[in-house]
């Protein structure tokens, strides 16, 4: 999981949360209900271009506005591996961890394009671009505490393998 390889969705600043998930969506806690209008307050056909794996690309202050952790839920469960944008809102960026979507803070978005194919590597902290000549982006390595919890699949899976927390 800590190899990361997809095609690139790419999409602008300031997306917030009811553009990820619009609130008419928030009366159910069915993960694959919410997964099927994920992005649907930016784009209707999110959905239907999205494959498992594939990789979300944003620019500046992702995930902003109300704290729902609907809006990363929605985003891991239509199929997206992974996350990078220039920078989250604080509550997206602790509620994606805490479900085990690894995400991404970077300013080398200007450099990935949608449609371009990428490898993560969040061990040893680089993104390379296939679509480019294998282009490398450093970005900071998971602290091996975040690289845990998102091998798990999120903090409680996390929490109910480590026995100081189960005994």
């Amino acid at each position: 999981m800590l190899l990361i390889k997809g095609k690139v969705h790419k999409y602008k600043d300031n997306i917030n949360t009811d553009e990820i998930i619009p609130a008419k969506y928030l009366n159910t806690s069915d993960y694959n209900e919410l997964a099927k209008h994920c992005m649907e307050g930016l784009d209707t056909n999110f959905v239907k271009k999205v494959q498992k794996g594939d990789i979300l690309v944003a620019g500046r202050n992702f995930g902003c506005g109300s704290s729902r952790e609907h809006a990363p839920v929605a985003i891991k469960f239509c199929g997206i591996s992974c996350i990078i944008a220039e920078s989250f809102a604080r509550i997206f960026f602790r509620n994606a961890i805490n479900i085990g979507l690894p995400i991404i803070e970077t300013k080398e978005i200007s450099k990935i394009d949608s449609g371009d194919d990428l490898e993560i590597d969040l061990q040893k902290g680089e993104i390379k671009n296939i679509t480019k000549n294998n282009e490398i982006y450093k970005i900071q390595p998971y602290p091996e505490f975040m690289q845990k919890i998102i091998s798990k699949g999120g903090l409680i899976n996390y929490l109910k393998n480590d026995k100081k927390f189960c005994s």
